[in-house]
């Protein structure tokens, strides 16, 4: 009974556990995949990573060259990314939904600023 007290006490003085979310947000861990991003400018429109989607996210056209990516499907695995060849994919350490990159290779904007 009063080994609970003295927890109980100790835990009224003492500061919260957890953290201050959305105020204070914790920082990546090394090596974690928060969504998948792509530079539009560097892209060839080869197909090679909607092929290698397992979700079939990802939907490349040569003719007009347009690379669509349907945010909800996207289980941000990486498999896209290491089979690109010219490496104008990366996943990004910010957490999140992948981002619809169709707005960016309009616009030619490879960091999402529209």
């Amino acid at each position: 009974m009063f080994g609970l007290l003295k927890k109980t006490l100790a835990n009224l003085v003492s500061g919260p556990v957890t953290r201050d979310y959305p105020g204070t947000k914790r920082p990546a861990f090394d090596g974690s995949r928060g969504h998948l991003d792509m530079d539009p400018a560097v892209c060839i429109y080869c197909g090679a990573c909607s092929k290698r989607c397992p979700t079939k996210a990802i939907a490349v056209s040569r003719e007009p060259k347009e690379w669509k990516l349907e945010v909800g499907r996207c289980i941000v695995c990486g498999h896209c990314v290491e089979v690109c060849p010219k490496k104008c994919m990366w996943l990004d350490t910010a957490h999140g939904l992948a981002r619809d990159a169709v707005q960016d290779a309009r616009s030619g904007d490879s960091q999402g600023n529209s």
